[in-house]
């Protein structure tokens, strides 16, 4: 190539930079444009790796001296969503009165990737505020970012909803290895019956990814999540009833665990995906209902709030994926996926189990795109931890009802184990950016007070936007 044309072709490159400001829209967008004068024969394969170096270091000399970022920073990133809801909760049982709330969440995000691989973000969100049962304001509630409407117009409450550090030493075609540590999205695959959607977890986490091939892959993760700081002891060694055991302030509670999954693409339309992850609670013995803020219920305790028994669970994951040409009022091809996860508690010697089985049609996000979902759950009292999973499916629990024992919690509609049930949900995205979904869990409680019926409904309709 003569140098005439090359210098031609770089400003070429260089207009097409001028009018991206994200580094990564300017990547792809240079990368695509270099590809495709490839496929055309203007370049070489080498002309065009030259041309990309090129640009690239232009480009990160502008974007330092523009924004003022120091060098070792390669480009950041804004985002977030807001979301109103409408929202009640209801029950068969006329001990208890329909909830009606209207919410909003609000989350704002910023993540700066740095050279060598490396990454800083953070996530503000907002939430109700998190009382211990000592009435000490611990945070933002950990199930949810939702913040309820009222309190006569008082201002709103807003958290760190995730604040984390990340290292990818390994990344090509083949192999992906990660390290993250700090307060982060949640790095397992797995549903809400397991963890809520909305939990980040705080510690550490690793995560590898091999692709055998374009359509085979395997990944592993692993994670240590701190659930509670003791210090030297309880703080508020009043909180529980006369007699009860103190914790040792060397307990710290705390999980780990790991989980593999098999995903393949068999075809361009049907996929599959095989999981198994299994964890373990470590000195369940200090966390008390009395002490600790559990928002759940469902599991089994004494008198004194203490867990009854050990949580060292099993999960197997499995999923089957197929895409229709099409669909009536659908853009695109219209993907089917068939779930299933089933779960086993050794820890516990009964009411130790928990399975779902679910469909989903379509799939929303693009412009007039839609999802439908429904799935069946039976999460039995002891098969996991009540304080992590979702909160939004539960049912009414009457005066009466075991599971109430040593919680501190009088009867009410409350959300974790022990509920069995349907799930039924839409979604329609109005544009890229703004959708709207209905939910609605119809529930029953699998250990329920004697003669007392724990039918319960579960109702939200959400428009959220996406920046």
């Amino acid at each position: 190539m003569t140098r005439k044309r090359f210098l031609s072709l770089s400003a070429l490159v260089g207009s097409v930079l001028s009018m991206t400001f994200s580094p990564s829209a300017r990547a792809q967008s240079v990368d695509a444009l270099l590809d495709k004068l490839v496929d055309k024969g203007v370049l070489s394969s080498k002309e065009a790796n030259d041309l990309k170096q090129e640009s690239d270091e232009g480009f990160t000399k502008a974007f330092q001296a523009k924004t003022g970022m120091p060098d070792w920073i390669t480009a950041y990133k804004f985002g977030g969503d807001f979301r109103g809801r409408f929202e009640q909760n209801n029950a068969e049982n006329s001990q208890y009165t329909f909830r009606n709330r209207y919410r909003f969440r609000l989350r704002l995000g910023v993540t700066a990737t740095m050279l060598d691989n490396f990454e800083v973000g953070f996530r503000l969100a907002s939430g109700n505020p998190q009382t211990n049962p000592g009435g000490t304001l611990v945070g933002g509630q950990p199930i949810t970012a939702n913040q309820d409407l009222g309190s006569l117009n008082s201002r709103k409450f807003i958290w760190i909803d995730a604040a984390y550090g990340k290292w990818t030493p390994i990344k090509n075609a083949d192999w992906m290895l990660s390290a993250t540590v700090g307060k982060m999205d949640n790095p397992f695959q797995l549903s809400n019956m397991i963890f809520d959607y909305d939990i980040a977890p705080e510690g550490g986490a690793l995560q590898l990814v091999h692709n055998f091939t374009d359509t085979q892959a395997v990944k592993a993760n692993a994670a240590f999540f701190v659930l509670d700081e003791l210090n030297q002891g309880y703080a508020k060694p009043n909180t529980l009833p006369a007699g009860a055991p103190t914790a040792s302030p060397n307990h710290d509670p705390y999980m780990y665990g790991g989980q593999i999954l098999w995903e393949s693409k068999w075809t361009p339309k049907f996929e599959t995906a095989l999981g198994v992850a299994a964890f373990d609670l470590a000195n369940k013995d200090s966390l008390s209902a009395y002490v600790q803020p559990f928002y759940n219920s469902g599991n089994t305790r004494n008198f004194y709030g203490f867990l009854a028994n050990n949580f060292d669970p099993i999960i197997g994951t499995a999923s089957v994926s197929y895409k229709l040409d099409e669909v009536p009022f659908y853009p695109g091809a219209f993907p089917i996926k068939v779930s299933g996860e089933y779960m086993k508690n050794p820890g516990a010697k009964a009411n130790n189990t928990g399975y779902r089985a679910g469909l989903t049609l379509g799939k929303a996000g693009a412009k007039h795109s839609w999802e439908i979902n429904y799935r069946y759950q039976r999460l039995e009292a002891d098969a996991w931890f009540d304080a992590l999973v979702d909160d939004d499916n539960g049912a009414f629990y009457a005066t009466g009802n075991p599971q109430l024992n040593g919680t501190g919690k009088a009867n009410g509609w409350f959300g974790g184990t022990n509920v069995k049930g349907h799930l039924v949900q839409g979604t329609y995205s109005f544009t890229d950016f703004c959708n709207f979904t209905f939910t609605y869990y119809l529930n029953d409680l699998i250990i329920n007070a004697p003669k007392q019926n724990s039918s319960a409904g579960h109702f939200m309709a959400d428009v959220m936007w996406k920046f």
